[in-house]
């Protein structure tokens, strides 16, 4: 799979700012249009401009995979409506306090793995919008789970200090292999600087090359 180095509004944290699937990849409104093409082609979809409750960390906000959208009940209707338009997706609004959804769970199309915060009755929407299995679990001592992994349907990456127990749990409800990982120079939090799709990944620029690698072999096809 091919990896790229890319930085959103001058900074590495890429994942904050968008989201992507096989499809699409979401970006704020206003991003410059070549940076978004460029961003497009290399994850081989197209581009669609968004907010989510009238701001542009749309990574943090949002959980895609190829079924589904999940979005805060923060979400603005005429939000809700245009990726409901635009995408095709099943578009689910959550009625939860947490509303970070992008930071609080990991989905790829095969399953999710969800912060024990998230409250039983969104469990079950977020299994049906996605087409999912679904379990609750901390990521390395973490409630935040969806800013400590990142998959696609082929691999991902996991907070470094996750235990083997966890990795086997998470790797069976996602049908993955997961490996430990950090991006950005040492960054954790994996999510905040890469974002991937079953075509392509894209990383912050503070990614060093050992780390490349280190997602190289954990997207391999």
């Amino acid at each position: 799979m091919d990896i790229v180095k890319y930085d959103v509004y001058r900074g590495p944290n890429i994942g904050i700012y968008t989201s992507v699937n096989d499809e699409f990849v979401f970006l704020p409104n206003g991003f410059t249009e070549s940076k978004a093409r460029a961003l497009a082609d290399h994850l081989g979809v197209d581009y669609k401009n968004a907010s989510v409750g009238n701001t542009r960390v749309i990574g943090a906000l949002m959980a895609v995979n190829n079924r589904g959208l999940l979005l805060p009940h923060t979400a603005y209707p005429d939000e809700i409506g245009l990726l409901e338009r635009a995408t095709g997706l099943e578009v689910a609004v959550l009625q939860t306090r947490y509303n970070a959804l992008g930071n609080m769970m990991s989905v790829n199309d095969r399953g999710a793995v969800v912060s024990p915060l998230i409250e039983r009755e969104n469990v079950r929407m977020i299994e049906r919008a996605l087409g999912v299995e679904v379990i609750q679990r901390r990521v390395a001592g973490y409630t935040q789970v969806g800013a400590m992994m990142r998959v696609n349907s082929r691999g991902g990456i996991v907070h470094p200090e996750t235990d083997e127990e966890d990795i086997r749990a998470f790797s069976g409800v996602l049908g993955v292999d997961l490996e430990p990982a950090t991006v950005n120079g040492g960054v954790p939090f994996v999510s905040s600087g890469a974002i991937v799709n079953n075509k392509a990944a894209v990383v912050g620029s503070f990614t060093t090359g050992p780390e490349i690698m280190m997602l190289t072999r954990a997207f391999a096809d």
